[in-house]
């Protein structure tokens, strides 16, 4: 068995044998009780004792952060296992002080997982740091602004459609329509869109490339207030088409990329971090076998570089 999966294991068995019977016993629907009972009692203090292991005190705040690495179920119901984590933390605390009765403190081992840890949260911390300090409102703000001027100019359209099964049905309801059938009524009397016995064929607003290539290219092709001369075909049948309305397409706000700005914009701050720290390091990289990498001849500009006179 290796170390790392004798860790996991470890790990499994403390959790399981201390925290499975109290979530099963809290998944117990427990007696109506409330009746006459007063507000719940104010939580303990996180300095509160709630266990002394060879002398060393434990507190209330040192069992909820011995929790944070369990599952969500468990972290959910913290109150209710908390005796259950209190034995738990019990038996961690005697397992390291049995530990450090062996000196593993001082192996190799031991020293070289905390090294790796000790790298990791300050790696962390230091990026979570930078980007605080760097994504300001006002940084968040000028990439959105990016972002919406990188976008080409589109136009959306709003139209009503009435679809049937075959193209004289088609040009049936076109000539109704000239006659002045209301539209609405007609998509629901006739088409064969389901939706349409609720909204009258109503589509919303889309842009090109949202819709069958046949109904996009002849819907664009039209002017708000048109109606179709002929009948569509598409993959699914044959359209009547009204174009309610067309417009510039709005970019969504600010407030509605935030989060996704957010994103972009931290990819972009650390990737340009980290280049700039490479600038001013000195690195050497060596191929799987560990011989140097041969460096990349300079080229000047794609012509050949002329050889010295003898």
């Amino acid at each position: 068995m290796t170390i790392r999966s004798f860790g996991a294991l470890l790990a499994f068995l403390l959790t399981t044998a201390a925290l499975a019977p109290a979530m099963a016993q809290e998944a117990q629907p427990a007696p109506d009780s409330t009746a006459g009972q007063s507000a719940q009692p104010a939580e303990p203090p996180p300095d509160t004792v709630v266990a002394i292991v060879n002398g060393k005190k434990v507190t209330r705040a040192d069992v909820i952060a011995s929790a944070q690495s369990l599952p969500a179920e468990y972290q959910a119901k913290i109150d209710a296992i908390f005796p259950a984590l209190v034995d738990r933390l019990i038996d961690l605390t005697l397992l390291a002080e049995e530990g450090r009765k062996e000196n593993l403190q001082d192996d190799p081992e031991v020293k070289a997982r905390i090294e790796q840890v000790t790298n990791q949260m300050i790696q962390e911390v230091l990026i979570r740091r930078y980007l605080q300090k760097m994504m300001t409102e006002d940084a968040i703000k000028a990439r959105y602004e990016k972002f919406v001027a990188e976008q080409p100019a589109q136009t959306e359209i709003r139209a009503s459609h009435i679809l049937v099964a075959s193209e004289e049905e088609a040009k049936e309801v076109i000539k109704q329509l000239e006659g002045g059938a209301d539209f609405a009524a007609t998509a629901k009397e006739k088409s064969t869109d389901p939706s349409a016995k609720e909204n009258g064929g109503d589509l919303g607003y889309f842009t090109t490339g949202e819709m069958v290539p046949e109904f996009s290219q002849a819907v664009f092709a039209m002017e708000k207030g048109d109606s179709s001369k002929a009948p569509v075909k598409s993959k699914f049948g044959w359209h009547v088409i009204r174009v309610v309305d067309k417009r510039p397409k709005v970019p969504p706000s600010l407030e509605e990329m935030h989060g996704q700005i957010e994103e972009v914009l931290s990819g972009e701050l650390l990737t340009a971090y980290l280049t700039s720290l490479r600038t001013t390091a000195k690195v050497e990289k060596f191929n799987p076998d560990g011989t140097p990498i041969a460096a990349e001849p300079a080229t000047g500009g794609g012509e050949q570089q002329q050889q010295p006179q003898p």
